[in-house]
């Protein structure tokens, strides 16, 4: 990988992925005699405040011979390089060293460079002249080498062409406005390389385009408003996807940020410490606070947040949540948070988005055939779209995983670089007994109903009822002795059963499986042992055995 491929990969990354390339935020480059007890103290003040870290070579380094090459380590491994043009920055070849090794940076990995015209004009940067002149007059009778002089021209001239900032346009000249400004671009620059890793976005735009208006970030008249959003549906259908993206599209919008991921795992694996470090991180990443915030329970969490986050408009992403006392925890009320902020919500449990409050509900959607085809093609051939001699067995795939993003994924990933007998020979597996990455996913849903009659309606539906009248299979359920209406209701808020146009009960073919699978898990495949029939051999084989007991449903 060359060096602007790192570069690439490392900006399109995570808020710790990208951390471990990059060893500082920003690097100053100034002359100190000018402005190290003034003007670039201060903005390195406000930078180390917003949590940004600013690397000030006189903080860490001591004048001595080995000091080049700490300095040059120290530029290679800053995200943004400031370049703090005084009026006597040019008389000290240090500063021109360090100009040049900062431009070669922005060539090479792509690096970030802001200059700053300290009382000095842009174009004595560029031109050498005014006080550049002198400094100028005196390198070339100097010692220096006319190569070295002629590198530190061009350095001069690069980086006086850049987008720049101005201390006279900073309100006449005041220096807190100028290094407000100076904040405001930094971290606008620096949260761009923030992104969160999405590796392919197919289908994304149009349900991005949805969310986004909701969420209503454009509207001046709601600019003050706090909002709420929420995004629901099935395991695996691409929640998470569509909230990196909108994370990704408005983080720059925002004082603040915060992405939760799978909070639902977090709190499982650990549910009194998770939800501590679910609270820490929602107010280290807004406070920017690199963190150093600590507490011990949920309730000083609680008391925290509420206190410290009404000032900051903020994003923040609560993903895959699934108990109303977590998000009571992190997200309880809107005036927790500053004007402006948004907060999006993604869950399988719709009834969760309601007893929150949210303002909308985006509900997530299936990929059509066309999409399905190319997000397939991406995990299973590296391209677009998959290659002609699989395209009949690629429709399979497609057919089979009913545009479920996750199976796409797994199978396609599963199927890479195989010939097409082992397809064969999987896609037939796959038609006896469903995948079992995809099915733990999708089994999420199901384990976490809230008690077993709700399982029971739902492996009644997924083994006998799908297409069937949603009032007429509620009277069968109700005279099995189930409490039907609310089981069902509970079955649709957790997308595990939908409801057509013509009231009949629907199931995603995949959580069809899954039902009738968790049916045979628990007869460990002996069909007189089933607590359902509906496979006609099978009803057969009960029916034709003299020791069976008939304690199944068919």
């Amino acid at each position: 990988m060359d060096a602007r491929k790192a570069h690439k990969a490392s900006s399109s990354s995570s808020p710790s992925s990208s951390s471990k390339r990059w060893k500082y935020d920003v690097f100053l480059s100034f002359r100190g005699e000018d402005t190290r007890k003034g003007f670039t103290g201060h903005l390195h003040a406000a930078l180390s405040d917003a949590g940004i870290s600013a690397f000030l070579d006189d903080n860490e380094l001591e004048r001595a011979e080995f000091i080049k090459p700490q300095l040059e380590q120290a530029i290679d491994g800053s995200m943004i390089s400031i370049i703090v043009f005084s009026e006597r920055y040019a008389d000290s070849s240090w500063c021109l060293d360090e100009l040049v090794k900062i431009m070669e940076c922005r060539e090479r990995l792509g690096q970030q460079v802001i200059p700053l015209f300290y009382n000095v004009e842009a174009s004595d940067v560029r031109k050498q002249t005014g006080s550049f002149a002198q400094a100028f007059e005196k390198h070339e009778v100097g010692k220096h080498d006319k190569e070295k002089v002629q590198r530190w021209r061009n350095a001069l001239s690069q980086a006086a062409d850049l987008c720049g900032e101005d201390l006279k346009n900073a309100d006449n000249g005041r220096e807190a406005k100028f290094i407000k400004k100076i904040l405001g671009e930094v971290n606008k620059q620096l949260y761009s390389k923030y992104q969160l890793d999405i590796e392919h976005l197919v289908g994304i735009t149009s349900r991005l385009n949805n969310v986004v208006r909701m969420i209503d970030i454009e509207n001046s008249g709601s600019k003050d408003v706090v909002r709420m959003i929420g995004i629901w549906g099935m395991g695996g259908i691409g929640k998470t996807t569509l909230a990196k993206a909108i994370y990704n599209k408005f983080e720059g919008s925002f004082e603040g940020r915060s992405f939760l991921a799978n909070v639902r795992e977090v709190i499982a694996n650990q549910p009194i410490t998770g939800l501590v470090g679910l609270q820490k991180q929602l107010l280290n990443d807004i406070l920017k606070s690199k963190g150093h915030i600590k507490f011990d329970s949920v309730a000083k969490g609680i008391e925290m947040i509420r206190k410290r986050l009404p000032c900051k408009r903020a994003l923040v992403i609560i993903d895959d949540a699934d108990d109303l006392q977590q998000l009571k925890a992190i997200a309880r009320a809107r005036d927790w948070f500053g004007p402006g902020s948004r907060i999006v919500i993604t869950t399988r449990n719709q009834h969760l988005l309601d007893q929150v409050g949210v303002d909308g509900i985006y509900m997530a959607q299936e990929m059509d055939e066309k999409e399905a085809l190319e997000l397939f093609g991406w995990h299973a051939f590296e391209s677009g779209y998959p290659n002609q001699e699989y395209l009949d067995l690629s429709k399979r795939v497609i057919r089979y995983c009913q545009g479920l993003p996750l199976a796409l994924e797994v199978v396609g990933s599963f199927l890479i670089k195989r010939p097409t007998a082992e397809w064969e020979s999987h896609l037939e597996k796959l038609e006896r007994s469903p995948d079992g990455d995809i099915q733990k996913i999708l089994r999420i849903s199901f384990d976490g109903l809230p008690d077993q009659e709700k399982r029971e309606i739902f492996l009644d539906i997924s083994c006998f009822f799908i297409g069937m009248d949603k009032d007429y299979v509620t009277q069968i359920l109700k005279g099995c002795g189930f409490s039907a209406v609310i089981g069902i209701r509970v079955l649709i808020e957790r997308c595990l059963v939908t409801v057509s146009e013509q009231k009949e009960l629907m199931m995603h073919d995949l959580l069809r499986d899954m039902g009738r699978e968790i049916v045979y898990e628990n007869a460990r495949g002996q069909p007189e042992k089933f607590s359902r029939l509906w496979k006609r051999e099978d009803v057969t084989d009960v029916l034709g055995d003299s020791v069976s007991t008939f304690q199944v449903k068919f």
